[in-house]
């Protein structure tokens, strides 16, 4: 942590200059400045380290309802950050603290000190704190555990296992008694990575149609977890592949963000019947309580290395865009950061 004498009065911000149409371009996007507030009682400034570029941003650019409100033109984005505590007026958070908190996308933010979190910088580095100790491991614990009611002996597939959750959704399997793991990943290099990481098979979704290498990579014993991050032609292919009273955690459609048409639903949706499959969809924020409870047990996996982690890292808040412009194309490996 650096000592900072002079404090700054404003900072570099990066705001939505237009909405994106289908993909993003670097023209939805202004590198700006803007004054900062004085702090008052209760509050913090923040210098950020690292902020973190995340696929559901995607949906917050367009103007439509949806469970996040979008994001205003011509203002600063937001986003998972974490930083260092550098002027407090707050009890509890004192200069040279790590936390995260949810004003990235500029290099200083003044915030109350509630809306914040220390990040234990004794268990990982403070930029874990976004990824597999924050709300990225909390989103594949609760989506296997809760929302698809894992149990040992479960064969598990993960689409876009390579990213953020799903490498960690193949892990926690692992360390938790599945019979077998499956994921799938868009380059060689990232599949190679997902054998290291303790996978029992995976694919090149390039390499061919994803039914029938799921088909194969499952083999006579099938699947009784599906983990989508994908939607589409994934998620057919595993409600074909998956067994009777199988369970589908719909966590993201990353494949369809950035359509510019309706997407075809999957067309075999009625083998749903048939096999009594449950298809449920959530967001991490409905369980918030249980970032104790995984938080315990992922410094434990980390320890023992059960549970590793990979980080894209991008230098410089002018880059922002581009790393999330990258991110929608697949191309991190584990979680995207921008490093201040």
């Amino acid at each position: 942590m650096s000592t900072i004498t002079a404090l700054p009065t404003s900072t570099r911000e990066i705001r939505l200059a237009s909405r994106p149409t289908g993909r993003p371009v670097p023209e939805n996007f202004r590198l700006a400045e803007s004054p900062l507030p004085e702090l008052q009682d209760g509050q913090i400034l923040v210098r950020n380290l690292f902020i973190s570029v995340d696929p559901y941003m995607r949906g917050r650019m367009n103007d439509v309802k949806s469970y996040s409100a979008p994001f205003a033109l011509d203002a600063a984005l937001d986003g998972g950050a974490v930083g260092e505590v550098i002027a407090s007026r707050a009890e509890g958070r004192r200069v040279g603290d790590a936390v995260v908190h949810q004003l990235g996308w500029r290099e200083y933010a003044v915030l109350d000190a509630a809306a914040t979190s220390v990040a234990r910088t004794d268990l990982a580095p403070a930029s874990a704190f976004l990824g597999a100790l924050g709300m990225t491991g909390l989103t594949a614990y609760a989506g296997l555990l809760k929302v698809a009611e894992f149990k040992p002996g479960d064969a598990v597939f993960v689409s876009g296992a390579a990213g953020a959750v799903g490498s960690l959704v193949g892990q926690i399997a692992k360390a938790m008694g599945a019979s077998r793991v499956i994921g799938s990943a868009g380059t060689p290099d990232k599949v190679a990575r997902l054998l290291e990481l303790g996978f029992d098979a995976a694919f090149n979704y390039n390499d061919g149609p994803v039914r029938e290498q799921l088909a194969k990579a499952a083999g006579p014993a099938g699947i009784d977890v599906y983990f989508d991050n994908v939607g589409g032609e994934h998620l057919e292919a595993a409600l074909a592949v998956l067994n009777v009273g199988g369970r589908v955690a719909m966590c993201g459609a990353i494949a369809q963000y950035n359509a510019t048409e309706p997407a075809p639903a999957p067309r075999n949706l009625m083998l749903a019947i048939g096999k009594q499959l449950t298809l449920r969809g959530f967001l991490v924020g409905s369980y918030w309580h249980l970032m104790g409870e995984f938080a315990e047990k992922a410094a434990g996996w980390l320890a023992d290395r059960s549970l590793q982690y990979d980080e894209t890292v991008v230098d410089g808040l002018e880059n922002a865009p581009q790393a999330f412009m990258d991110l929608l194309e697949g191309a991190n490996t584990g979680k995207m950061l921008v490093r201040l």
